[in-house]
């Protein structure tokens, strides 16, 4: 069975590469979002198997983000991405209900299997 996704960032151009991406690595991107309301509606009707949400969403935070979908019951992984290393958010990243951490520039589905434990 495909894994499905949802993309939350407020980068359009981002958006459209990662797609094609994760797409041509055989998953499914159920739905993209450019703002934590939108992530919370399109996860909740599009029930994902996870959730990729930049950590920057413009103004917003993708850790409220992250943190609204936990609180909504949201069943799918959350998985926070950057163009920032990791490092630079850990404190974050573990205060908050993210499964884990994948840098934009290594996206691909295996590296997503990977932190679920699936790969």
């Amino acid at each position: 069975m495909q894994m499905r996704c949802v993309i939350v960032d407020n980068d359009d151009a981002f958006l459209e590469v990662a797609q094609a991406l994760l797409e041509r690595d055989g998953m499914i991107v159920a739905g993209v979002a450019h703002s934590s309301a939108e992530a919370v509606q399109r996860a909740a009707a599009l029930e994902p198997d996870v959730v990729l949400i930049d950590i920057r969403l413009g103004r917003e935070s993708g850790f409220d983000a992250a943190r609204q979908l936990a609180a909504n019951g949201q069943s799918a992984a959350l998985i926070m991405i950057s163009t920032h290393a990791g490092a630079d958010y850990a404190d974050l990243i573990a205060e908050s209900p993210a499964t884990g951490f994948l840098p934009k520039a290594e996206l691909s589905a295996a590296a997503i299997h990977r932190i679920l434990g699936a790969g």
